[in-house]
């Protein structure tokens, strides 16, 4: 049985190559608003991060999802994000 190629996507914080399955997509929509997409299949351009926090804050210091989404990311979008992933890594 052929096996079946695995997604792999870069975390915009650690530069690390991982399995689509393990980060989170983060989408920004035609309107230009900035959502956490949990099922990977809303609609926009997306960038993905590990569900850690340190890679969100190496992300913000290295402007990487700005680079990514190649428009500024508002800094409340972090801070959402933040309390999302830090409320992940408590379950």
């Amino acid at each position: 049985m052929k096996q079946r190629k695995i997604p792999l996507r870069k975390c915009t914080g650690c530069q690390e190559m991982k399995s689509k399955k393990e980060l989170i997509r983060i989408v920004r929509n035609d309107e230009g608003e900035f959502s956490l997409d949990k099922t990977g299949k809303k609609p926009g351009r997306g960038a993905y991060i590990c569900p850690c926090s340190e890679c969100l804050t190496k992300a913000q210091k290295s402007k990487g999802l700005e680079r990514s989404f190649k428009a500024p990311v508002p800094k409340d979008v972090y801070e959402q994000l933040l309390r999302e992933l830090s409320g992940e890594e408590h379950e």
